[in-house]
């Protein structure tokens, strides 16, 4: 089904950015420059330079996240790379940030996974309100994060022999063993007022870098066993003509691709189906855009040029009529091609994060995004989520307010793995990745 109208161009652009038509005459390289540095300057915006802390969005009375945290620690390397900030600047945001986290009181932790809060105030508190708990992949990100900074700042200087050690000690004080339960497939999360939820990480998912991450670990290392409990609940489908590894939202295709090149190695259940999970990621965006182009809910602004459905905010707005149909609109959730949740709304970031796969038709569509725009320049991109079905509160449809971390964070990694391939070399050379992942069944390639 082809799209109603096509995404409004120019709609109201803060004086002094580039105006859309300019926008057009920018290279890819100048392009991607100005939206990886605008996505770096989120950490310097929202971080506690105190204790390394930043915040999970711009948005007023926001808390602080882990996972952002991680995101952090491995933008910083980047920033340096790119000379953005100086390496003795990036070394002391990553040392306030571990010794927090070191220092930070795990009473009842035993040794097993932290139970980092997963909101704390800017300055380490506990949010009123908030438990304490573990959700697993947002520790993941948080430790990934770490171990790419141990990876890059290799002097010999005290800072940063300190900075390796601590980020060392860190990880090897996880007991990821301590999240299996019952020793097959690992929990989703842990509170201490209920303990362990009732459901673990099963399905493809992000979760793969947890899985990777713990398998890695020398000291308290899950079962070889969790990996192979986690492969047996994937679901291999045919979609729009391509074979692939189902999850609907992109960013499950994304997320652990950030840190871990999976070019070219296997483990056991992409050795039968001739696949690896970078291509397997090609092809979900190739789903993606096909079903923007076919459009099936009628939703003003999808076509083969503007996709990306994925976890991100969108309107809150009342139910309205959409092509003669009642249309529900979600607010922050995980969006997903074919079966849903879909309201409407793009994800730009996670376009954008497509760029590794597939180039060929992911920078159009980077390129169409940037030039729209409701506030200023390249925001369809970098916001949490846009909506053109949703013309509140204008024309050029609803936009997220303010920034989310998690967003910011995957547009820095991803487009830099585009340029450079800068993350994943160090994730390359990080001896407990490349355990992880021989230990979860991957041979080939680079390992």
């Amino acid at each position: 089904m082809s799209v109603p109208s096509p995404l409004p161009e120019g709609a109201g652009a803060k004086p002094g950015a580039l105006s859309a038509e300019d926008a057009t005459r920018l290279s890819d390289d100048e392009m991607l420059d100005r939206l990886q540095r605008a996505a770096f300057d989120y950490f310097l915006k929202t971080s506690n330079p105190q204790n390394g802390l930043v915040a999970d969005t711009t948005r007023d009375g926001s808390p602080a996240s882990i996972a952002v945290v991680g995101f952090a620690l491995s933008a910083y390397p980047v920033a340096v790379e790119r000379g953005w900030i100086e390496r003795s600047d990036a070394v002391q945001r990553t040392l306030q940030a571990l010794r927090f986290f070191w220092n930070s009181d795990q009473t009842g932790r035993c040794d097993r996974l932290p139970r980092l809060l997963l909101s704390l105030s800017r300055h380490g508190e506990r949010c009123p309100g908030v438990a304490v708990g573990t959700v697993a992949d947002r520790h993941a990100l948080l430790l990934a994060g770490m171990l790419t900074a141990a990876a890059y700042f290799t002097a010999t200087t005290p800072a940063e022999v300190e900075l390796r050690e601590l980020a060392d000690a860190l990880y090897r004080r996880v007991d990821w063993r301590w999240a299996q339960r019952d020793g097959s497939a690992v929990a989703h999360g842990w509170k201490p007022e209920s303990g362990f939820l009732s459901y673990g990480w099963e399905g493809y998912s992000e979760a793969i870098l947890l899985y990777v991450l713990g398998l890695g670990s020398p000291t308290h290392p899950l079962t070889e066993e969790s990996f192979r409990a986690w492969t047996v609940t994937y679901q291999w489908e045919n979609l729009y003509g391509h074979d692939y590894l189902y999850a609907g939202p992109l960013f499950i295709h994304q997320f652990s691709h950030a840190w871990i090149d999976f070019r070219g190695i296997q483990d056991r259940f992409m050795r039968e189906k001739a696949c690896d999970y970078f291509e397997n990621s090609r092809r979900a965006t190739y789903v993606q855009r096909e079903y923007a182009t076919r459009n099936p809910r009628s939703f003003i602004g999808y076509f083969e040029d503007c996709w990306g459905l994925s976890a991100g905010d969108g309107p809150t707005v009342d139910a309205r009529l959409v092509a003669g149909r009642r249309q529900a609109f979600y607010g922050y959730a995980a969006r997903g091609v074919p079966y849903g949740p879909d309201d409407g709304t793009i994800a730009g970031s996670s376009t954008l994060a497509s760029l590794v796969f597939a180039p060929e038709i992911a920078l159009p569509a980077v390129r169409k995004l940037y030039a729209h725009r409701t506030r200023g320049e390249g925001e369809s991109v970098r916001a949490s989520g846009f909506n053109a079905t949703v013309s509140d509160p204008g024309p050029g449809g609803w936009i997220s307010k303010g920034e989310f971390g998690l967003d910011q964070g995957m547009i820095v990694l991803m487009i830099e793995n585009f340029r450079s391939g800068l993350l994943w070399r160090l994730g390359r050379s990080c001896t407990y990745i490349q355990a992880g992942l021989r230990r979860a069944g991957f041979r080939g390639g680079w390992l």
